[in-house]
């Protein structure tokens, strides 16, 4: 029985049959490994996964976590999860040998955990986060900080988080007050108090290393006068020991619909140790190092959620008898599986599309990661850097957005059962609902996207996007059928939608092209999809088997019913409508 956590079969195909990442063994940096190494992880991911995340992820939905004033406590599930992913070396899977890392492509690191947030988005919400923390720390740190806080993370013994936001600023991390005061021994104290932290506070590591932005006293105002700290919950003796504990606490746990077997708190901190990393006031610029591979690993769970419900929904649907061919005019014969009927069949389709499409971009964006990291040339990293820059907000939004809608179509496909917590896609649903505002809203991601990313250096990521789906369209033309009819229609789509982005910008009029960003990231989101559909299809080509012949099918449904969704977008942006911008607060 095929498992309904993840595909194995899909990420087979994606990583071999189509991003073929076992040639990336032929760069200096992975030539250590090969196929079959790669095969091995995952086998081992799935494994892990299967065992000792997937099991208590009802129970952490409903035992979340409890603070009784001093301790804050997690059912011992979490804890045996993460210490097995621990003895297993997998925290440092994509990181330098140097440091204790494995050094295996990002793509197969990115395949592997997938396996992990499928299971139980909570508990690997604790490790998504410890990764992140510990790569910021490896690029940017010092080689002391390295020592006291990477390596102990990368070994299971710490755990990290990021702690941005705060109660009174939100988003908008220029507006921060947290304080930082030098002192004489090189350490800083930090004041201020710390909001939405997860992984923030617990009991199952030594030590749990905070990332804090905070203002030195007399640095520049907004962003510029940031810096990056980190703070340990335990101070670190010189001999790497952990020592007592550092002035930084929570004041309770905040309670959320979904992902609840992740803590979530209100951190204070009174004049808390913290060591200051890289140079003053570019904290910004570290932590969006953070941030982007976060926004790529919420995309990445968002996916997970999404691609988990739709495998559930799918063998229910082959399973519950219900009903009979709509041709069928007999009451006595047998009832057919509600596969069988078509209504059902465009809610699996949608679900496929949506959530193979949104597997497909996160794999491909964690390529262009390898690609920048084993490049031989500076104008090899810096065309991955160009596009995964223009990606990174849609990798994160996008998924957030329609792998949603899967797990509600999942809940749909379930009828009744499907709103009950005896089946998980009432579940899924929830967890999933937290992304589309973790790491950045889908308000923050467009205007990323269409104010920054779209016109940096006078248009070179927009270039080197059209760039690339140019050459897929020119191997859709080659490989010659079905799929010439899908290069058109996406030719067509991307050439409207550098139009439209032309004609905003020449209009002069900033704020009306702005007021709607989140629907030019929608259009825009749903053409980068396509383009990895008519990447899959042509992948297929000449290819024979139920599997292939169901990504032929998908990639056939997201052309004709979601990619006609943005002409009408693309329409109304073009327009500069005022709609929304002009609306005033008191006509609500």
């Amino acid at each position: 029985m095929r498992s309904t956590i993840m595909s194995r079969r899909d990420l087979d195909f994606l990583l071999f049959e189509w991003l073929a990442v076992d040639e990336l063994t032929k760069r200096p940096r992975f030539a250590e490994h090969s196929r079959e190494t790669f095969s091995d992880v995952l086998d081992l991911c799935e494994e892990l996964a299967t065992r000792y995340f997937a099991p208590h992820n009802k129970k952490g939905d409903q035992n979340e976590p409890s603070f009784d004033g001093t301790t804050v406590t997690v059912i011992p599930e979490v804890k045996q999860a993460l210490d097995a992913f621990a003895a297993a070396d997998l925290i440092g899977m994509g990181m330098d040998q140097s440091l204790g890392g494995a050094q295996l492509p990002t793509t197969v690191a990115h395949a592997g955990f997938v396996w992990f947030s499928a299971a139980n988005i909570s508990t690997s919400g604790y490790l998504m986060l410890t990764v992140a923390n510990a790569n910021l720390l490896a690029k940017f740190g010092s080689a002391e900080q390295i020592s006291m806080f990477v390596k102990p993370m990368l070994a299971g013994r710490f755990t990290g988080t990021m702690a941005l936001s705060e109660p009174q600023a939100g988003s908008s991390l220029a507006d921060i007050v947290t304080r930082a005061e030098p002192q004489d021994d090189g350490t800083y104290r930090l004041f201020g108090s710390k909001m939405w932290i997860s992984g923030a506070e617990h009991e199952m590591s030594e030590n749990i290393v905070h990332l804090v932005l905070a203002k030195i006293l007399g640095g520049p105002p907004g962003t510029k006068g940031i810096s990056l700290f980190a703070v340990p919950k335990f101070l670190v003796d010189a001999d790497g020991s952990v020592g007592r504990r550092n002035d930084v606490a929570i004041s309770g746990l905040n309670h959320k619909m979904g992902q609840r077997g992740i803590t979530n708190t209100v951190l204070n901190f009174n004049g808390a140790v913290g060591h200051l990393v890289g140079e003053p006031h570019r904290g910004i610029v570290y932590m969006f190092h953070m941030m982007n591979q976060a926004r790529l690993g919420v995309g990445m769970g968002a996916v997970s959620l999404g691609y988990t419900g739709y495998l559930k929904s799918l063998q229910y649907a082959l399973e519950r008898p219900q009903g009979r061919p709509i041709t069928s005019k007999d009451p006595t014969t047998p009832q057919v599986p509600i596969v069988e009927h078509a209504d059902v069949k465009r809610m699996l389709l949608a679900q496929k599309s949506y959530v193979e499409g949104a597997l497909a971009l996160a794999l491909y964006c964690a390529r262009l990661v390898d690609w920048q990291d084993s490049a031989d040339s500076e104008n090899e990293r810096d065309s991955a850097a160009l596009l995964l820059d223009i990606l990174t907000p849609i990798a994160k939004s996008w998924p957030s957005q329609w792998c949603l809608e899967a797990n509600s179509l999942a809940i749909q496909v379930l009828g009744g059962y499907g709103y009950t917590r005896e089946y998980d896609v009432e579940q899924h649903y929830r967890d999933n609902r937290l992304n589309p505002i973790h790491e950045g809203t889908h308000g923050i991601q467009s205007l990323d996207l269409l104010g920054r990313k779209v016109t940096q250096r006078n248009g070179a990521s927009l270039s080197a996007l059209g760039a690339a789906i140019a050459q897929s369209i020119t191997a859709a033309g080659k490989a010659g059928g079905e799929a010439v009819d899908l290069a058109a229609a996406l030719d067509a789509s991307w050439q409207r939608l550098v139009g439209v982005t032309m004609s905003m910008f020449a209009s002069g009029d900033v704020e009306a092209a702005m007021a709607n960003s989140a629907i030019y990231l929608e259009a825009f989101g749903h053409i980068v999809i396509a383009w990895m559909w008519l990447e899959q299809f042509v992948a297929t080509d000449g290819l024979t088997g139920d599997f292939y012949d169901g990504k032929r099918r998908a990639a056939r449904y997201f052309f004709r019913y979601e990619l006609p969704r943005t002409a009408p977008q693309l329409q109304l942006l073009e327009s500069l409508d005022r709609t929304t911008l002009e609306m005033l607060p008191g006509w609500f």
